[in-house]
């Protein structure tokens, strides 16, 4: 703690000597482009005003425009033009060491296209960025993620601040989303899925300890939490969809970053030819801070030291006649290794007796091209390709050896192929439609051995193969007035694997009551395969051969059914509130009696071990939630979120328990205040606070006779799920200092993160702990304070 409180107060001796006092220019450059949302053909002649001020200018013929002189700190911008629904952004952060990019989607008016309409603008806080999208969206931008005290920098951790969303373990950042499972989360990026974008991700899961993605990488991104529309596929709980921003088309940009989560990053940006044609690069790289600080003697807590890296590239190439390119990917590696005799023989959740080794590895790289058809119409492809590998190996030390017996060791390997390509024709003010197809094609190569309870190896899951996916979809978007619109569609989903599939149709209809309310009804069906744990899992008979039926497991699919209501009650104040009812089907579950159902895994590095499933599984999810914000005006900000839900689920003995991910209730306090410091007020002092309240997880009970023969964990299946941790609560403060340095036009950010500032204990899990022969309680973590300390120039 010593050595911490001494880089704190180096980095803030380091802040006061880049600050000056003398008045320079205290304004910065806010550019972008201003597109048609519709059919993404640049706006000409589209004006642009800083709110309350006289300083405003106009896009030109390409749709671009640059707005300088705008004052440092928080804006508000507003784009108005002729047959357009005015605009208006809030919460701009202007710095000194870093220009400002807005790009900006603008929806066509039906009726007075001659006009400028000023009554009832829209507020885009918050608002999706697909055309399509229908009730349960909201986007969040790059500045949100490292604005809310206790986020880590990591995307996952930020949306658990929106309702109907949980991360209740402090350990791995897996999103909970009206109570389905983190596995029926999907994760695409620039328009395709990706694996799951986390260090030291397991095969088959969503989450992990520490997210790979760069959040300095990341523009406004869109997160859905039910009734998605027809283009999303293969997800029945929500979907994470992310855009990389571009480079800097103007000028080369650098960002410096250190992080005790994310670690230390260095970025740079910028454009890629003299000409300034359009084209620019972004570029960044991560290093662990834990393992920095182990090599230069500080205590970072632990023997075990997390090792990860990654790297995010993003080239946008200047339009030409053969369209627009992007070539854009991101990388990661991590290990972890933990020795017995190095750990803590208190800590319940260590087994002294052996030794754990885990290394996983992760690359993505795509290629998006865009194309013009004629001046309504555009053709956009991907193409990507994404290698994941992780590797395990588990060591015990029998009683009285010296030397340790390997017992368990686990690869996998998966190469995927993706193609996207879709059709977006704007056929009127009224009509817009849009049909592609996703195609996959993966190979998987994975083992997993174990000799845990038995003398000799089993092979428990042994697969070298590859599989197809296909996604066909096609949906439109019909403004009946400018009050009343319908989005339908329908997608389809073939899994080449064990020739499943199912057709889903999608509908959103929502009516504007006024400029400030809107209500929605929002209908989907969504059907995913199940994760490859699940389905290669195999056991050995008694005749020598193995039961491999998990692969004919059905795709487990759930109707979503969404009533929403949306209101701008007052200005800079926004109430948000919806019903949900989900009903799941086709899940697996065991043939023979039991409380055991898939519906509960997927929040851990395992899946559980079980053969001979069937699709009859069944699962309800139930709920209201509330969000009342103010966007961030006069200094300060306030998000207050509530959920109260229940999710059930049947197993094959068709008794209907609780949810491993039933909380009952989350809610979230979320405020900040921001004071101008300096003589000319370009500098800040922020304070953020973050509370957080759950209902306790319910959890099947160990049984310890049966574990204690075993010599490992083994669950009591006569009582699934049938008793329930205490309510989870975490109060996070975070202060920290903007600076700007207008001289050398820098800008720096510092700020420190108290996480869980009251100590609780909060229950993570109970588990068997062979060393110690008895079953304990294990806690999330405790008070520990982050720090983040940014520049860019």
């Amino acid at each position: 703690m010593k050595r911490f409180r001494s880089l704190l107060w180096l980095l803030v001796a380091f802040l006061l000597a880049n600050t000056e006092a003398a008045a320079q220019s205290n304004t910065q450059t806010v550019s972008g482009t201003v597109i048609d949302k519709a059919s993404e053909r640049p706006l000409a002649n589209v004006t642009v005003q800083l709110a309350g001020t006289n300083t405003a200018t106009r896009t030109d013929s390409s749709g671009r425009y640059v707005l300088k002189n705008v004052p440092l700190g928080r804006q508000q911008l507003s784009f108005t033009s002729v047959g357009y629904k005015t605009i208006t952004i809030p919460e701009i952060l202007v710095t000194v060491g870093k220009q400002v990019v807005l790009d900006i989607p603008m929806d066509q008016q039906i009726s007075a296209l001659n006009e400028v309409t000023i009554t009832g603008r829209r507020v885009r806080k918050g608002m999706a960025s697909n055309e399509f999208a229908g009730s349960s969206a909201r986007s969040f931008s790059m500045e949100e993620v490292t604005r809310y005290a206790g986020g880590r920098n990591d995307p996952s951790r930020l949306v658990s601040n929106f309702a109907g969303v949980a991360t209740t373990n402090d350990s791995r950042n897996d999103i909970v989303v009206r109570g389905n499972s983190p596995t029926a989360v999907l994760w695409r990026m620039e328009g395709i899925p990706i694996p799951n974008p986390n260090h030291f991700a397991a095969l088959g899961t969503t989450g992990g300890p520490v997210s790979a993605l760069n959040t300095n990488a990341l523009k406004t991104s869109d997160f859905y939490t039910g009734a998605f529309s027809a283009e999303y596929g293969n997800a029945t709980g929500a979907v994470f969809d992310l855009s990389l921003r571009t480079g800097n088309k103007d000028k080369t940009e650098k960002t410096l970053q250190l992080n005790l989560f994310s670690g230390l990053e260095a970025m740079i940006e910028g454009p890629l030819s003299k000409k300034k044609n359009g084209s620019s690069y972004l570029v960044g790289y991560r290093y662990s801070f834990a393992q920095i600080g182990q090599s230069m003697g500080f205590n970072v807590g632990t023997d075990a030291v997390p090792k990860y890296q990654d790297v995010v590239f993003n080239f946008n190439f200047a339009p030409s006649k053969l369209g627009k390119f992007n070539l854009f990917g991101m990388a990661g590696i991590s290990s972890i290794d933990f020795i017995g005799k190095d750990l803590d023989s208190t800590d319940f959740w260590a087994n002294t007796d052996e030794d754990t080794y885990f290394k996983s590895r992760m690359a993505i790289v795509g290629l998006k091209h865009t194309l013009d058809l004629g001046t309504k119409s555009y053709l956009r492809s991907v193409v990507s390709y994404s290698y994941t590998n992780t590797e395990g190996d588990l060591y015990k030390y029998p009683e009285k050896q010296a030397d340790r017996i390997h017992t368990a060791n686990q690869s996998s390997t998966d190469n995927q192929f993706r193609i996207s390509t879709y059709l977006n024709s704007k056929l009127s003010s009224r009509f817009t439609i849009r049909g592609g197809l996703l195609a996959e094609v993966e190979s998987l190569d994975t083992y997993r051995d174990s000799r845990e309870e038995t003398p000799d190896w089993r092979r428990l899951r042994d697969y070298n193969g590859s599989a197809v996916l296909f996604q066909p979809y096609v949906q439109g978007r019909f403004r009946f007035s400018e009050k009343l619109a319908l989005n339908a569609g329908v997608h389809g989903i073939y899994y080449g694997l064990n020739q499943t599939s199912a057709i889903e149709p999608r509908a959103s209809l929502s009516y504007a009551i006024d400029g400030t309310k809107t209500i929605t009804f929002s209908y989907g069906l969504h059907s995913q395969e199940q994760p490859l744990p699940v389905y290669l899992f195999q056991q050995k008979k008694a005749d020598g051969s193995y039961d491999q039926s998990n692969l004919d497991l059905d795709l487990t699919k759930a109707h979503h059914y969404v009533l929403g209501y949306d209101w701008n009650f007052a200005k800079d104040w926004r109430l948000k509130a919806e019903a949900y009812y989900q009903s799941i089907f086709d899940a697996p579950v065991e043939a023979t009696p039991s409380g055991f159902s898939i519906l509960n895994a997927g929040a851990d590095f395992t899946f559980p071990d079980k053969a001979g499933l069937v699709s009859k599984g069944t699962g309800t999810n139930v709920g209201l939630e509330l969000t009342i914000e103010k966007f961030f005006s006069r200094g300060y900000y306030l998000l207050t979120t509530a959920s109260l839900f229940d999710a059930r689920y049947k197993g094959s003995d068709g008794i209907e328990r609780n949810s491993t991910f039933n909380n009952k209730l989350v809610a979230n306090v979320l405020a900040g205040k921001e004071w101008k410091i300096g003589k000319t007020g370009k500098n800040a002092f922020t304070a953020d606070l973050k509370l957080t309240s759950a209902g306790g997880r319910y959890y099947t009970p160990v049984d310890l006779e049966v574990s204690r023969l075993a010599g490992v964990e083994k669950l009591d299946e006569r009582n699934f799920n049938a008793q329930r941790f205490s309510d989870y609560f975490r109060a996070d403060v975070r202060v920290g200092f903007r600076l700007n340095n207008t001289k050398r036009k820098i800008s720096q950010t510092i700020y420190l993160d108290l996480q869980n500032v009251s100590n609780r204990d909060n229950v993570f899990t109970q588990r068997y702990n062979r060393a110690q022969n008895r079953v304990g309680q294990v806690n999330q973590i405790g008070f520990f304070p982050d720090i983040l300390y940014r520049i860019q120039f």
